[in-house]
């Protein structure tokens, strides 16, 4: 899996939507926090609402999220539809993986915080809460409500 420190590769994807989103052109409006899943993966089903909170609430100029989903694109929507899950999807391309190899993944969710240069300022695996919390940092936005009950950590 790239670290910290590292270049992102150039990634280029289809949204849900039919969209064409390529990272390069991103990261021209600012840092860009991209999150791998599948839905078949409790720790991503417990991941992703918290990603939400973090878009919901963000304050200008905080990053743009862009779930990358492993699954067929109809399944996905399906799940997102389920859940009330409302974040920017892509899917990597048909079954080969070619984003989730190129930044090697070995397991899900893992996300990364590019910053405008191509630089990954962030490489997470699994649950971490404090992750979160600092990617909360980063947007302006608790991603977790007072008294709510959040594990510290759970492998993905």
């Amino acid at each position: 899996m790239l670290k910290a420190g590292s270049s992102a590769p150039p990634v280029e994807l289809t949204e849900l939507s039919g969209s064409r989103w390529v990272l390069k052109e991103a990261l021209s409006s600012g840092p860009v926090l991209l999150a791998f899943f599948k839905i078949s993966c409790p720790t991503c089903r417990l991941t992703l609402p918290y990603l939400q909170r973090l878009v919901e609430k963000g304050q200008p100029g905080s990053p743009a999220l862009l779930t990358i989903s492993q699954d067929d694109p109809r399944v996905t929507q399906e799940f997102l539809n389920r859940f009330g899950i409302q974040v920017p999807v892509a899917v990597d391309k048909a079954w080969d993986f070619v984003a989730s190899n190129a930044f090697g993944i070995p397991y899900v969710p893992s996300m990364f915080l590019i910053e405008p240069d191509g630089t990954i300022s962030m490489a997470a695996q699994g649950f971490v809460k404090t992750d979160l919390e600092e990617l909360g940092i980063r947007f302006g936005a608790a991603p977790f409500q007072a008294g709510e009950a959040v594990p510290e950590i759970r492998p993905g």
